[in-house]
């Protein structure tokens, strides 16, 4: 009788009762999927065998909408990537007249030694070089190219890009000239390079050209104030002996050559003693100077004696417009004396620190 009657009162209330378990079923089928891969192994009695114990009883499981075929993007957050800043030259080292070769790729191709020249406007190969890289030179295209002693037309060949290290040079043409570099492969001029600063390490035969962000000279180095001139010269106002004169940093110069202004400012007539000499430029043209000894050279702080200059009416003084007043041109014979040489084009200064100094 008491079964009958609970019976009678289940089957009365019987839609409340279903929806009540289908509620708990959809409040707890969370949890209990969250929670199911944590669940113990079964206890198995000893001397019982496994999978005797009753089955656990069924959940529902809700059906999940079925995914988009495209969800919506996420916005984008923004991304700072913080580096040092890279160096754009690898340690290189200089030829045997004392210049300074930098390795660079041109068109992907190489790495070639070229003369790092703050004297040429231009980047320039041999003609060997313009065969490795596999571009016959275009008789038809033609360039003008100044030289130390003259200038001539040239062929040239088109090359998309120079890469020194990080840095990106190109498009340009570059002139093709003859074997004139004492064994390098052509020259690197200063276009492309005028917001850099260049670090030039003669004790270590280290070059480093990055990107100048005008810092200061490190403690120990002198600082001599530059100027831009013809597109792209860096001249100095430095002293010799008592003559103000105009010079030009040339890192692919040779030798030091000072204009017949000069020479006529410091002695009236040359030495009894002086050597003549014979200069040959990249075009091949020959000028004629006497080497003579100079006075002290004053580069602010510092002076430099005992430095043997040729003097001659050269061409590239005419070019420069430099034959109305005392000039030199300072060439790797007396930059590569120092310890280090720092070119900085953003703050117009050369930086020097003498050999053994910490």
């Amino acid at each position: 009788m008491l079964l009958r009657a609970l019976l009678l009162g289940v089957l009365r209330f019987r839609h409340a009762l279903s929806c009540g378990c289908l509620t708990g079923v959809l409040l707890l089928s969370g949890p209990l999927l969250a929670h199911q891969a944590e669940a113990p192994p079964p206890v198995t009695s000893p001397g019982e065998p496994p999978g005797t114990q009753p089955p656990a009883p069924a959940v529902a499981i809700p059906e999940l909408p079925p995914a988009p075929e495209h969800p919506p993007e996420e916005p984008l957050s923004e991304v700072i990537v913080e580096t040092t800043e890279p160096r754009y030259v690898a340690p290189t080292r200089r030829d045997r007249i004392g210049r300074i070769w930098a390795p660079v790729l041109i068109d992907g191709k190489g790495p070639y030694r070229l003369v790092l020249d703050t004297g040429a406007t231009r980047s320039a190969v041999t003609a060997r070089t313009a065969e490795k890289l596999g571009s016959a030179p275009v008789e038809s295209h033609t360039m003008l190219v100044r030289g130390f002693t003259g200038s001539a037309l040239v062929p040239s060949i088109h090359a998309e890009r120079l890469e020194v290290g990080e840095l990106l040079i190109g498009p340009m043409n570059m002139p093709v000239l003859l074997d004139v570099f004492g064994g390098a492969e052509g020259v690197l001029g200063i276009e492309g390079l005028r917001d850099v600063r260049i670090l030039a390490d003669f004790s270590h035969d280290q070059l480093i050209i990055a990107r100048s962000h005008g810092q200061r000279a490190p403690r120990g180095f002198s600082v001599v104030p530059l100027r831009v001139e013809h597109g792209g010269l860096l001249v100095a106002d430095i002293l010799v002996g008592h003559v103000r004169t105009k010079a030009v940093i040339d890192t692919g110069a040779q030798g030091t050559v000072g204009n017949l202004m000069l020479k006529n400012a410091l002695m009236r007539r040359a030495p009894s003693d002086a050597q003549h000499t014979d200069i040959q430029g990249v075009t091949l043209d020959i000028q004629s100077g006497d080497i003579i000894p100079a006075p002290a050279i004053t580069f602010g702080e510092l002076t430099v004696r005992n430095v043997r200059v040729v003097f001659g009416d050269m061409y590239l003084f005419e070019h420069w417009s430099m034959t109305d007043e005392p000039a030199l041109i300072l060439g790797m014979d007396l930059l590569a004396s120092f310890g280090v040489l720092i070119i900085d084009y953003n703050r117009h200064e050369l930086q020097i620190r003498l050999r053994g100094a910490s």
